[in-house]
């Protein structure tokens, strides 16, 4: 039975935050409004571009209309941007490859808007095959729902019993939960640990090679 390993993007494979706090200081900046630090940004992330944009926003200004003017100013930019800070976590890569020489499918499902996601995992990680890569689609709603889960599961060939999400927040375990599939928390991400142990992960990686550990 085929094995699968499914991963999250922003803080699990790729370290985006720089690039994601400058792009919404960018669009802070254009209005006049103050920026945001690192810190408080990795609480904003999570949920897709819009609710981050919205977040980053003094509340009187979240209208629908503001906050989709405003998100189609930090997707321009972000875009022509999006790899000026983002790297891999250090050990990282070497997971994905011994994963893929141990006979692993793996895909990638993020919340990030699809064309950005896309970009990324082209752009970082070119020596390894993932089956399946979606960022945020239209007509698919953003994890923790699990359609996209059960999309790339059916697309992969594998079932809930021999698929894990690994991922860095409480998004990911709970869109786990909702595909009955095993789940892996991430500490080196954006979040803390007593998010992931809070959504009941079950497991927890500290370190890239725990994920080894865990899955061989």
């Amino acid at each position: 039975m085929k094995k699968l390993a499914i991963f999250d993007l922003d803080g699990t494979l790729l370290n985006t935050i720089g690039d994601l706090a400058e792009g919404c200081n960018y669009m802070l900046a254009l209005r006049g409004l103050a920026p945001h630090s690192l810190e408080e940004y990795r609480f904003m992330v999570g949920n897709g571009i819009l609710r981050l944009v919205e977040r980053a926003l003094p509340e009187e200004l979240r209208s629908a209309e503001y906050v989709a003017e405003a998100r189609r100013d930090f997707v321009a930019y972000y875009t022509e941007h999006i790899d000026r800070y983002t790297h891999p976590y250090e050990g990282i890569c070497e997971v994905l490859r011994t994963l893929q020489d141990e006979g692993w499918a793996m895909a990638v499902a993020s919340n990030k808007f699809d064309e950005g996601t896309q970009k990324l995992v082209r752009g970082m990680f070119p020596d390894v095959h993932f089956e399946v890569v979606y960022g945020n689609r239209e007509g698919f709603p953003l994890k923790p729902d699990a359609a996209l889960l059960e999309l790339i599961m059916k697309e992969c060939g594998a079932t809930a019993e021999t698929t894990y999400m690994i991922g860095d927040s409480g998004v990911d375990i709970q869109c786990a939960k909702n595909a009955g599939v095993h789940s892996i928390g991430c500490t080196w991400g954006f979040r803390p640990r007593t998010e992931l142990e809070e959504f009941g992960a079950d497991h927890i990686a500290t370190t890239p090679a725990e994920i080894l550990e865990i899955l061989l």
